[in-house]
């Protein structure tokens, strides 16, 4: 199991010098990859229907995939993770030249964690439609693989058409494509057409209850672990004296990655953010 950081955005602040020391500092510790949370616009809660979302308009979030552009040129090893783009309310074929844009300059280290968003706002402020997000996503992960692999591309879809058209430079590749979520809608659309999975419950009974279930819906699309991903996530501010357990835990149900995130912990600087991933690093391995 390969351990990644989340990349501290609400508290980091926006010195490029500073960025650059924390990927740095991840990188040089041995993390496998630094993970980056999206979103384009924050709002205000106090509306209806109301947001009940952990964000809001006071909430710092850097673009991840200018983000990675930047940190692309700036490390080395490091594995560039979206966990996750919020899809449904980006244009398909922007998100494909993006994300091909990243994987080229990176050498080839882009994970392209998807998701559906929670902020019907955000949506109407990119002019896209929240109630339908979650079918559209599935035919946006069709045109992004055709557009990342074909060198012309004649696409009619019930949300897209591409006449004769393509993006260049091609990423060489298929881009690793995970979704994020609880949701079982999801976890059934990563099954079927997913690379991997990045969930978000702890790995408890009803997490290895949840993992069984995405077995099963694997095995339904003639599929197994062996070819299918999954990344979890802990909390800095869980306590230093469960990380070992917790990520054993992980190791133990089989995840791939886990990934620790550093914000909501109390830290007051940027530097306090490097020593603690030095601390877990040095806790869990």
């Amino acid at each position: 199991m390969q351990i990644g950081v989340v990349f501290p955005q609400s508290e980091i602040g926006d010195d490029p010098s500073v960025i650059r020391d924390f990927a740095q500092a991840a990188e040089s510790l041995g993390y496998s990859h630094l993970l980056a949370y999206d979103h384009v616009l924050g709002a205000h809660p106090d509306r209806e229907p109301r947001l009940t979302g952990p964000y809001t308009h006071e909430t710092s979030f850097h673009e991840p995939f200018v983000l990675f552009g930047y940190l692309a040129g700036v490390t080395k090893t490091l594995g560039l993770v979206t966990g996750i783009i919020i899809l449904p309310q980006r244009q398909t074929a922007l998100v494909a030249k993006q994300a091909a844009e990243v994987d080229i300059l990176s050498g080839g280290r882009l994970r392209l964690g998807i998701g559906t968003g929670w902020n019907y706002v955000e949506y109407d402020a990119l002019n896209e439609d929240f109630h339908n997000r979650g079918k559209r996503q599935e035919e946006q992960v069709e045109v992004l693989r055709k557009l990342w692999g074909e060198p012309l591309v004649d696409y009619t879809g019930r949300w897209h058409r591409i006449d004769r058209a393509s993006i260049k430079p091609l990423p060489g590749r298929q881009i690793p494509i995970w979704f994020g979520g609880t949701d079982e809608r999801v976890m059934k659309r990563a099954a079927r057409i997913g690379d991997g999975m990045i969930p978000q419950f702890a790995p408890n009974d009803a997490g290895k209850a949840a993992l069984a279930r995405l077995d099963e819906y694997l095995a339904e699309n003639g599929r197994d672990r062996s070819s299918f991903g999954i990344e979890a996530q802990v909390s800095l501010a869980a306590g230093e004296d469960k990380w070992a357990a917790h990520a054993q835990s992980w190791r133990d149900l089989g995840a791939d990655y886990i990934c620790v995130r550093t914000m909501n912990a109390g830290l007051a600087s940027p530097q306090d953010h490097i020593d603690a991933i030095k601390r877990y690093k040095t806790e869990v391995g």
